[in-house]
């Protein structure tokens, strides 16, 4: 460990305590998962975003029994606190912030190295380089879970290439994660990172969202109860219908581009913002990422665009004009809820459920990996529900329960039954 991060353990100690404190399901599993040892003898390679949630979910596997490695999956997304507590607790860490594109590859390769039973990726990188660099660890994997719409879409497209040699469990597709990890956690973590890095009033701003899946949702619902006026731009046309019913303005990012005074990309597709579109962008527009990879924004578009760039703030750079305009890009195209020095990620809240279905899921390729097809497949829906079960009895909320006749009268056909 580096010296000057082996001095930040203290407070990243601190900084993981909180976290658990607001963790209630992924701690009840972890009771579970401590006195079974469901994990005993087994390695997890883990490729995540490092900081005080993904901490508790370390622990909560070794708890169970795990030898676990971990690598950042973006360079600018790790908390050194958080690595500095981690390994003073003797846990395998490859990561640091900020680091090069040589090292974050490097780091997963270290992971790899551990030669690992099941894998935890986020956004599809370990699994994809251990199929196309690595395949000589891919007969002793169990299984994997991938945790975001950008890595389940990356493994789908394996899948129906024929090249995915693992079962993979897409977290990310569970309606517990789904429903609310990607439009609340998202939603939140998102807006409180653009405030946070810039300081600017959400409230009376046209905000534009580009997509109007999961995430887009929640961002557009959310600016809106900020006040601010949101448009929608979709491909998707059941999408951009929903938007509209929804309330907002749905149109084209050729005329969107016009109006916005804060862009937001969630779709987790290429260039969808686009030479064309900045050269028609107001003077002090922002720029803001939500997806996985930094692809979303065109970055070599800004570059030919502009005649100068510095760093106004912290995670600010401002590109200058041609004809002078300011267009200003936040925490490097990358995703601004994560990658912004003072960004901290989805509430903790929405991380004990999400973490919770990763812990579970892990269990079960434990025990079942063997016995599945190499494929994409759902988070068994007794997992899913569980961990349901749990936030709400955390929270005291309990559940109405059917009467005799109501499960009778459910399940019957005949008219008048």
């Amino acid at each position: 460990m580096k010296p000057k991060i082996a001095a930040l353990a203290p407070k990243g100690k601190r900084m993981i305590e909180w976290a658990e404190r607001h963790m209630p399901v992924l701690m009840t599993i972890r009771k579970e998962m401590s006195k079974e040892k469901s994990l005993k003898g087994l390695r997890v390679g883990m490729t995540l975003h490092i900081e005080a949630k993904t901490a508790a979910l370390v622990r909560t596997l070794v708890a169970g029994g795990a030898e676990v490695a971990i690598s950042g999956c973006n360079p600018l997304s790790t908390k050194d606190e958080v690595v500095a507590a981690l390994m003073k607790d003797g846990i395998n860490v490859y990561a640091w912030r900020g680091q090069s594109e040589r090292d974050y590859y490097a780091n997963i390769h270290q992971v790899l190295d551990h030669r690992p039973d099941i894998l935890i990726d986020d956004g599809a990188d370990l699994i994809s380089i251990t199929h196309a660099k690595r395949p000589e660890r891919i007969p002793k994997i169990r299984g994997a879970c991938e945790e975001t719409t950008t890595g389940v879409n990356r493994l789908r497209a394996m899948a129906a290439g024929g090249k995915l040699k693992f079962p993979v469990i897409a977290v990310n597709d569970s309606p517990a994660k789904r429903l609310f990890d990607n439009r609340f956690g998202t939603a939140e973590s998102t807006l409180q990172a653009i405030m946070g890095i810039t300081n600017t009033l959400i409230a009376g701003k046209n905000i534009v969202v580009v997509g109007y899946g999961f995430v887009g949702r929640g961002i557009a619902s959310r600016a809106k109860g900020l006040g601010a006026i949101v448009t929608i731009v979709e491909t998707n046309s059941i999408r951009a219908l929903e938007a509209t019913m929804d309330g907002f303005r749905v149109t084209r990012m050729s005329e969107a581009a016009r109006i916005g005074d804060i862009f937001i990309t969630t779709t987790g597709s290429i260039d969808v913002i686009r030479k064309e579109h900045m050269g028609r962008m107001k003077d002090g527009a922002i720029l803001a990422n939500s997806g996985h990879f930094n692809v979303e924004i065109s970055l070599k578009a800004l570059e030919e665009l502009s005649v100068r760039r510095r760093k106004v703030l912290e995670d600010v750079e401002e590109f200058r004009l041609r004809d002078g305009r300011r267009l200003y890009l936040l925490a490097e195209g990358r995703l601004v809820n994560l990658a912004g020095k003072r960004s901290l990620g989805h509430p903790m809240e929405i991380m004990d459920m999400s973490f919770a279905l990763q812990a579970l899921s892990v269990t079960y390729l434990a025990k079942h990996g063997r016995g599945l097809e190499p494929k994409v497949h759902d988070v068994p829906a007794e997992i899913d529900r569980r961990v349901a079960e749990l936030k709400l009895k955390s929270l005291g909320i309990g559940l109405e329960k059917p009467t005799p006749v109501q499960i009778k009268y459910a399940r019957s056909w005949l008219v008048g039954t």
